[in-house]
């Protein structure tokens, strides 16, 4: 079904507003927002439905296919109305409203016998969840979980800031309890980050079996849950005169690590 709107006062573009900025929207909907063509071509490999395509058609290539994105419904929007349900100040004339799914720890899969698991537990910011997400795609992790999130997982800064790689590592959400639960259950080795005493160097383990590599927030560190019932914890030498660096920093130095020991497979 093919639409146009031309007024930004129209009742389905003030919701669409709405659902990108209001995370109880986005729950009650069971629905997000994804902008950009490479985000929706992302999403649709990682089987999310596209249910409406809003584009703005000066800013599409010639002749562009619209339809690719397989969606419910295509609306074409005017300038003024694009500009007002845009999320991104350099934008591509395309963004949709997208069907959420289960992120639970039962849905994951492992294609191999030794996986190799981000966790983190309660990261709030969107822009740092993002990031850890980018590097968990480039580095080809088998899944990153988040233990007790701060924000929901379909947040457009979480989108934007990991250009779409929420789409294409497998991802769960739980409590610190219940994803400890999950990896003792599936005999998963757990690498908690922390400055402690007892912390060990990071590049000292054996990460080529079953492992998870667990990071806190830079203000807080990990509970003392994961303290006490990790395998082990570790610490990556600081040699300047600060004691701490960005979580997704440090996560990223943390699966590089493991992907270095498995010869990057």
């Amino acid at each position: 079904m093919h639409k146009q709107i031309s007024s930004a006062q129209n009742s389905i573009i003030k919701s669409l507003v709405v659902l990108g900025e209001k995370s109880k929207a986005r729950k009650q909907s069971g629905s997000f927002i994804v902008e950009g063509r490479r985000e929706l071509s992302l999403a649709l490999q990682g089987g999310y439905q596209l249910v409406q395509v809003f584009y703005y058609k000066d800013l599409l290539p010639p002749n562009y296919d619209i339809t690719q994105f397989a969606a419910d419904t295509y609306i074409e929007v005017s300038k003024e109305v694009y500009e007002k349900i845009a999320y991104r100040a350099t934008t591509e004339g395309v963004l949709a409203v997208v069907k959420d799914k289960s992120m639970q720890l039962s849905d994951l899969k492992f294609n191999t016998k030794t996986p190799l698991i981000l966790v983190a537990e309660a990261p709030e910011k969107p822009g740092n969840i993002g990031a850890m997400l980018r590097t968990a795609d480039a580095a080809n992790v088998d899944a990153v979980l988040i233990a007790n999130p701060k924000t929901d997982m379909f947040n457009p800064n979480i989108i934007r800031s990991s250009v779409g790689c929420l789409f294409t590592t497998q991802i769960a959400t739980g409590t610190t309890q219940e994803i400890l639960a999950y990896l003792k259950e599936h005999q998963v080795a757990t690498y908690a980050a922390a400055l402690k005493e007892d912390s060990e160097y990071y590049h000292h383990q054996n990460l080529t079996e079953s492992t998870a590599l667990i990071v806190g927030t830079e203000a807080v560190g990990l509970s003392d849950e994961w303290l006490e019932q990790s395998t082990k914890k570790i610490i990556i030498p600081m040699l300047g005169k600060i004691d701490s660096m960005n979580v997704s920093v440090a996560a990223g130095i943390l699966m590089y690590e493991a992907k270095r020991q498995r010869n990057f497979k």
